[in-house]
C-alpha cells in the first residue's frame, strides 16, 4: 500500500490550490483527480478548467501570490475596479470603487482555463507533489493511524493510505459521501447559463451585477471588450435560453439586463448549471477535512464560491505549514478540529451573505422591497458601509490567514 502524508481528492481549482500551498513541508502530497490531463493539451486536467470566467478577490489574489501562481496568471487578469449593482424596474444603483478602500482593484477576473493552468504549472515545476490521475475514488477506510483509499485507476485496483486525506471534489463529492458526511442546502429552482459576450458601449474595468425576478445577472470583465456573463433565470426558462438561436438570446439578455451597454454581440459556447445550497453537516473528522465546494456550494450571488475555497485552502494550508515545521501528524485530531473552528465563523457569514441575498432579492413582497432598496441606498450613499461591504466581500473580516493578508506561510 503505497503511503503518502497528504491527498488530496480533486484536482480542480481549489485541491491544486492546497497542493501548491504544501510545498515546502517536506511532506509527500499525492492530488487525485479523476478525469485526465489532455495530451498535448492545457497543464490542467478534468473539465472545471474551461473558458468560465472566475472573480477573485484581493484576498485571493494574496492567496495564488503566496503559493506561486499568481505572477504567471497576473498578465493574464483584468482587473475590476468598479461595480455597479441595480435592479430591474427600480431606480437607483449601488456603486463600488477600489478608491473606496485605496486598493488598485477590487478583484481580478481570469478564465478557469488560466487558472487551471497556472496552478498545474506551478506544481510540475515544484515536484513535490504527485499527480493520480485518472482516478475514480471507490472507499475510504479508516485505520489506526491513517486512512486508508481504494482508487480505480487503469482498469485495476490501487490501495494508498495517507496520513490526511482532504476531500475536495465539490458539490457531488464522492469524498464526502465516503467519508458519511451528510449534506443539507436547498433547490434554488434556478440555473445560470454561462457564456462570454461583447457589450457595444463596455464600460473599462466594470463589473455589473443586475437582480431581476428570476434570478441575477453578471457581467465580468476580461479584457478588451469581451465580458463573461452569468445569466440566472429559473430551471426552465434557462434550459429555453441555453436552446435560443444566438440572435435571439442576445435579444433576450438586452431587455433583461437593460440597454446600458448597448446591444450585445458575438456570444460565446453556452454551458447551464443548476443552482442549489449544498452545505456539509461537518468540515472535519478523525483524519479528514473538506473544503471547497465540497463543503459548501453556494448560489452564485456576488461571486463567493471560490473565494471561499480558496480562504479554506489558506488555513488549512498555515495549520499544516505549522504541523510540519513542528513535527506533528497532519492527521492528528488537533490540526483537525482547529481547522473546523477557524473556518466555522466565514463559511457561516457567507453562507448567510448568499442565500439572504436570493431570499431578498427574489421576493416581492412589500417589506421585502423596502428592505432591500434601503441596503443598496446605504450601501451607495454611506462611506463606512460601503467601505464594510467591499471588505465583508473580500474575505478580510473575522480571523483572516497569513497568505489572505499578503503573509508568508
Amino acid at each position: 500500500m503505497d503511503s503518502f502524508d497528504c491527498l488530496i481528492v480533486g484536482g480542480g481549482a481549489v485541491g491544486a490550490s492546497l497542493a501548491c500551498a504544501l510545498r515546502g513541508t517536506g511532506w509527500r502530497i499525492g492530488l487525485i483527480e479523476a478525469t485526465a490531463a489532455p495530451a498535448g493539451g492545457p497543464a490542467a486536467p478534468g473539465t472545471g478548467h474551461d473558458d468560465r470566467g472566475l472573480a477573485l478577490s484581493i484576498s485571493s489574489q494574496r492567496i495564488l501570490e503566496g503559493i506561486g501562481a499568481w505572477p504567471v496568471l497576473a498578465p493574464r487578469a483584468t482587473p475590476i475596479r468598479h461595480i455597479h449593482v441595480s435592479e430591474q424596474g427600480r431606480f437607483g444603483a449601488t456603486r463600488l470603487s477600489a478608491e473606496d478602500c485605496g486598493w488598485p482593484a477590487l478583484a481580478h477576473v481570469v478564465v478557469a482555463r488560466a487558472l487551471g493552468d497556472a496552478l498545474y504549472g506551478q506544481l510540475a515545476a515544484a515536484g513535490h507533489c504527485d499527480l493520480i490521475c485518472p482516478a475514480q475514488l471507490q472507499g475510504v477506510e479508516m485505520l489506526p493511524d491513517r486512512v486508508g483509499v481504494r482508487l480505480a485507476r487503469d482498469g485495476r485496483t490501487q490501495l494508498l493510505a495517507a496520513r490526511l486525506l482532504v476531500a475536495a471534489d465539490g458539490t457531488h463529492s464522492r469524498a464526502r459521501n465516503c467519508l458519511g458526511v451528510a449534506t443539507q442546502g436547498r433547490d434554488y429552482g434556478q440555473s445560470a447559463v454561462v457564456t462570454s459576450v461583447t457589450p457595444a458601449r463596455p464600460r473599462e474595468y466594470t463589473a455589473h451585477e443586475r437582480f431581476t425576478p428570476q434570478g441575477p445577472i453578471a457581467l465580468l470583465p476580461q479584457g478588451g471588450d469581451r465580458h463573461g456573463l452569468v445569466f440566472v433565470r429559473h430551471s426552465a426558462q434557462a434550459q429555453r435560453l441555453l436552446e435560443l438561436p444566438d440572435g435571439e438570446f442576445l435579444g433576450e439578455l438586452t431587455r433583461q439586463f437593460s440597454r446600458r451597454l448597448g446591444d450585445f454581440k458575438q456570444p460565446g459556447r453556452r454551458r447551464i448549471y443548476p443552482l442549489r445550497l449544498v452545505t456539509a453537516a461537518r468540515v472535519a473528522g478523525p483524519r479528514h477535512v473538506i473544503i471547497g465546494n465540497a463543503a459548501n456550494t453556494l448560489h452564485p450571488n456576488g461571486a463567493q464560491g471560490l473565494n471561499l475555497g480558496l480562504r479554506d485552502v489558506a488555513v488549512l494550508a498555515e495549520l499544516l505549514h505549522a504541523a510540519a515545521r513542528a513535527g506533528r501528524d497532519p492527521g492528528e485530531s488537533a490540526i483537525t478540529t482547529a481547522y473546523a473552528e477557524r473556518r466555522r465563523g466565514d463559511h457561516r457569514r457567507t453562507v448567510n451573505f448568499t442565500d439572504g441575498m436570493a431570499r431578498l432579492f427574489y421576493n416581492d413582497s412589500p417589506p421585502l422591497v423596502l428592505l432591500r432598496r434601503l441596503a443598496m441606498w446605504g450601501a451607495d450613499a454611506l462611506p463606512p458601509v460601503k467601505k464594510e461591504l467591499i471588505r465583508a466581500a473580500s474575505g478580510l473580516r473575522g480571523m483572516t490567514p497569513a497568505l489572505a493578508r499578503g503573509l508568508p506561510l
